[in-house]
């Protein structure tokens, strides 16, 4: 089987990188760690963000973050099994657009 460029595969064997990214982080005992999350699959996966407003927006203006080169997010969560790099996630699904009551008219006979 043939590799093909990046261009044609919509899911490259080989990660690219994606730059310096926005990363959720909390406390811990020694420091912040960054977050990490699950797919929808259930698959545990590293999280970042390309602006600080899409991480506001997505998170909440209260979450901490760190900034850090998409490489360096990788070769932070190896070692804990996590492979998979998310970038710019939506965690909900957008909220639905309303949709007019049906009108129906009840029959007596």
């Amino acid at each position: 089987m043939t590799e093909l460029p990046y261009g044609d595969d919509p899911e490259p064997s080989d990660p690219f990188p994606a730059g310096p990214l926005y990363v959720p982080v909390r406390p811990g005992p020694s420091g912040c760690a960054a977050r990490l999350f699950r797919t929808a699959l259930g698959a545990r996966t590293a999280v970042g963000f390309t602006s600080a407003l899409r991480l506001a927006a997505t998170l909440g203006p209260g979450q901490a973050w760190i900034r850090l080169a998409e490489p360096a997010l990788r070769a932070l969560t190896a070692p804990l099994g996590v492979t998979t790099v998310t970038v710019d996630p939506q965690f909900t699904a957008p909220a639905p657009t309303p949709v007019p009551p049906l009108s129906c008219a009840l029959r007596t006979a």
